[in-house]
């Protein structure tokens, strides 16, 4: 498992204005974009007691989650991910499912599977049995998404950030999502082994400091 360097910083609409116009002269804009953005909908997984939510709020160490996802609106790429911590480090495991499969773990049925299964499936059934993981809210964004290949670095902006409520119904394209707070836009920076000092100084604002925030996190605020 690979871990990486991983930066979350909470910013203004005048702080995104002011950085991506540096970054769209040093960076490219990601494949899977449209016009440089890209709707994101997530479904976030929890135990009865609320693990993966405790452990965040509480800054565990070592502590996972579970999600399923895809990309503006098309449900024919439907990938399940496991998000780690580990020191301050960050790693995603990541496998294509089916719609099927995908609907059967939003109605938080276990999913019959063939021996040919994905490992990371294989974990999550498990994980269901044996810790009652079951899909706790959806989470809907925009992300603005920008690479650069040296130092493997992404830079992204998400806002727009909307939750579910308690429906997990997230193959439904006229699910009801409503905004989650007072959310604020999120500039995340991910790197492997260094972080280009151009890229560092591109991404710098005063009184701007990194900090924990979960997407997941905000989008439980009721409940």
């Amino acid at each position: 498992m690979d871990f990486r360097h991983e930066w979350k910083i909470e910013i203004s609409a005048a702080d995104l204005l002011a950085v991506r116009s540096r970054l769209r002269v040093l960076m490219e804009p990601d494949e899977h974009a449209v016009n440089g953005r890209y709707r994101i909908r997530s479904l976030y997984f929890d135990t009865p007691t609320d693990k993966a939510l405790r452990e965040k709020l509480d800054g565990v160490n070592r502590r996972e989650k579970f999600r399923v996802r895809y990309y503006n609106g098309d449900t024919g790429f439907i990938s399940l991910e496991k998000k780690s911590k580990l020191n301050g480090l960050s790693s995603k495991e990541a496998v294509q499912i089916t719609a099927e499969q995908a609907r059967e773990i939003a109605a938080g049925n276990i999913p019959q599977l063939q021996e040919n299964a994905p490992p990371l499936l294989r974990e999550l059934c498990v994980k269901m049995r044996t810790q009652g993981l079951r899909p706790k809210t959806v989470v809907d964004y925009t992300r603005e998404p920008f690479v650069y290949r040296p130092g493997n670095v992404r830079v992204t902006f998400d806002y727009g950030i909307r939750t579910g409520l308690g429906c997990t119904d997230f193959l439904n394209p006229g699910l009801v999502t409503v905004p989650a707070g007072d959310a604020p836009i999120l500039m995340e920076v991910k790197w492997d082994a260094f972080l280009p000092d151009l890229i560092r100084d591109a991404v710098q604002l005063t009184g701007r400091r990194s900090a924990a925030f979960s997407k997941y996190a905000q989008c439980r605020i009721y409940g």
